[in-house]
């Protein structure tokens, strides 16, 4: 979107041009050119900076028209509203002047206008004095905060039934137990007013977009920058300082490459290792070498270090201008990359996918997997005959392409409640075999020691997962294969996929690959946070079983308390992912919570206690507060879970 060309005083009026101020409504990608030359950190406010409007400079960006910006979706609400306010005003002047001038159409116009809509009408504010400002208080309900929290996070417009948007309603919905006239349950958000940046920032439509990251630097000043001082406003500038970035000391690269094929190489196997690690060392030793000249090479080098960076980062909860960076370099050669074939080129898309997951810079994650899922189908990687006269090497790789193309699909459309792009009934080629590059040549796969699973076996555990999730959605999800269905079809179907699910978990690799301590899935907690996730899903209210009987309910809230608890160990470890997929989760699991302890028929002081909701809650706004250092959608849901548990506090002292 091209910079505004809106006006702005630049001279004049001494203290009374100083006090203008222009609402940080939009935050363009890079510094302005004064910022910049003067090494200062611009905070890219439009349509100028802060730093020129403060000196009464004129800002680059009034007169740029090739730069880009974010511009927050209640910004552009906010203007929609406007112009239908302003349409609504013409049209009444323009009515009124037509009547003056033909008094004998009005009675016509009155018979023609059509009755009953409603148009936004937007309040103006009462004048109040400096002791009476207060905050501004929003009021929101748990399926609008679900709502954007989803679409900020990855895609925009549509959530289907999984994604939890329909349960989200029905849980705000039975909180009306919560008030005494049985009234909705009305969530207050306190926005303040002194400054609009944190007005629209605190709402939930920032939440994950790409503004958030760019303001990173200052909400966790406390973590100092990995990389030379980097801040972020240097990150996407497009000037010759971008072009000079040159690879870390190799002990902290070594430190990211290890981190990547620990954390994203036992998720997604995408880049085989062995030759990854050969090229790297021949780029380090003889920079003249091809290698190190090839734009394939050095995409895959700086994408590898990006998504190793922000991975930790996820973890650890450190600032993300080093990622950023790494992730901006590598996009110098992403066009030259995608020349050299399909194959290449669906591993550049995926490479993007896996540092989405993580890091909402770039394009969004629905339309990423997208397009990797419909070029590995064009590709015909779905199909076991595409892989008859292929090395056993080669086979190999893609079929850990294909199959994370797989996996990422159905984190993404299970989270949106969104068809898949992949379809299991069209897929028959085998997964990928438990064996490390080094067991796998062009011939064949040698026998590995089966007391030593290879780092394959947590991707192939993983798969099955996915796999699980797949069979929820189409079987539990569906509208169209429950409608005919007896109650006793339905019980079996959740009694089958709830046995499936207690399989899986008790399957799980032994002894878990030892690589890095910080790896969430290389502890048996993510395992068990995932299948109390899977559990609930199962369990929460859906088209299979629309409404729950006190069994059902139960074992939702036993399922989403438990992967609370999960969540808090792996927390209090430092081994909890602090990404949107994790915050999503967590908010869902709070709803199936809040959901199963308020919609019990029995006293809900005698739930409370037993269910320890209260207490189990109080551990979600731990993790809330924690989260809101990077998402700011997490303090409105912390807020949110502190009304419950208020009032859950004041129902359990009352009884």
């Amino acid at each position: 979107m091209p910079l505004p060309q809106t006006p702005t005083a630049v001279d004049g009026g001494g203290a009374a041009a100083a006090a203008i101020t222009t609402p940080c409504e939009a935050q363009a990608r890079t510094s302005c050119q004064r910022c910049h030359r003067r090494k200062k950190k611009c905070d890219r406010a439009l349509p100028q900076c802060g730093n020129c409007r403060m000196a009464r400079f004129p800002c680059s960006f009034l007169k740029d028209d090739q730069q880009t910006a974010a511009y927050p979706i209640a910004f552009v609400r906010s203007l929609e509203d406007k112009v239908r306010k302003l349409e609504d005003e013409l049209a009444a002047v323009v009515k009124d002047a037509q009547a003056a001038a033909h008094p004998d159409t009005i009675l016509e116009d009155q018979i023609m206008e059509p009755s009953g809509l409603e148009f936004p009408v937007l309040q103006a504010a009462v004048d109040q004095s400096p002791s009476q400002v207060r905050p501004i208080t929003a009021t929101t309900t748990l399926g609008d905060e679900l709502r954007l929290l989803s679409l900020e996070a990855a895609a925009e417009r549509h959530l289907g039934s999984a994604s939890g948007i329909s349960f989200a309603k029905l849980t705000q919905a039975v909180l009306r137990r919560l008030t005494p006239d049985r009234a909705d349950f009305v969530f207050h958000k306190e926005l303040e007013v002194e400054s609009t940046q944190q007005l629209l920032g605190g709402s939930p439509v920032d939440l994950l977009g790409s503004s958030l990251y760019h303001g990173f630097d200052s909400s966790t000043a406390f973590h100092p920058p990995f990389f030379c001082g980097i801040t972020l406003s240097d990150i996407t500038d497009p000037q010759p300082s971008l072009v000079d970035v040159q690879l870390p000391p190799q002990s902290h690269l070594q430190h990211l490459v290890d981190f990547y094929f620990a954390h994203s190489h036992t998720l997604y196997p995408i880049v085989r290792r062995r030759e990854f690690e050969e090229t790297l060392g021949t780029i380090l030793s003889d920079p003249q070498d091809p290698a190190a000249q090839s734009p394939l090479w050095l995409f895959r080098l700086w994408m590898i270090l990006a998504i190793g960076s922000t991975t930790y980062c996820s973890v650890a909860l450190c600032e993300e201008s080093e990622s950023m960076l790494y992730y901006n370099k590598a996009l110098g050669y992403m066009e030259d990359a995608l020349g050299y074939g399909d194959m290449v080129a669906l591993e550049v898309i995926m490479l993007q996918v896996s540092y989405s997951f993580f890091n909402q810079l770039g394009p969004n994650t629905w339309f990423l997997v997208g397009l990797a899922a419909r070029l590995s189908v064009g590709m015909g990687l779905h199909t076991f005959s595409s892989y008859d006269a292929l090395p056993v090497d080669v086979a190999e790789h893609r079929k850990r392409v294909f199959y994370s193309v797989y996996m990422m699909d159905r984190v993404v459309s299970t989270a949106l409640g969104r068809p898949f792009a992949l379809h299991d009934d069209d897929i028959d080629v085998e997964p990928f075999a438990d064996a490390d590059d080094e067991d796998i040549d062009a011939t064949g796969i040698r026998q590995r020691n089966p007391l030593q699973p290879s780092t394959m076996a947590v991707p192939l555990h993983l798969l099955r997962l996915r796999q699980l999730s797949s069979k929820i959605v189409k079987s539990v999800y569906s509208n169209k294969r429950n409608a005919n269905m007896s109650i006793s079809e339905r019980e079996a179907i959740i009694y089958s996929l709830h046995r499936e699910l207690l399989d899986w978990r008790r399957s799980m690799p032994f002894p878990l690959p030892d690589t890095h301590p910080q790896v969430p899935h290389l502890s048996s907690n993510w395992y068990d946070f995932n299948y109390y996730m899977q559990v609930a899903m199962l369990y929460r209210p859906s088209p299979l079983f629309p409404t729950l009987d006190q069994a059902r309910v139960e074992t939702l809230g036993d399922a989403a308390g438990k992967a609370i608890r999960e969540a808090i160990t792996m927390h209090r470890q430092q081994r909890f992912a602090y990404n949107w997929l994790n915050l999503l989760a967590l908010f869902t699991s709070t709803l199936s919570l809040t959901y199963a302890t308020t919609a019990r028929p029995e006293n809900l002081a005698v739930v409370l206690r037993e269910s320890k909701a209260i207490e189990t809650l109080q551990l979600a706004i731990e993790l809330f507060d924690t989260l809101s250092v990077k998402f700011s959608a997490a303090k409105n849901i912390r807020s949110m879970i502190e009304e419950i548990v208020a009032r859950y506090t004041e129902i359990d002292s009352q009884a």
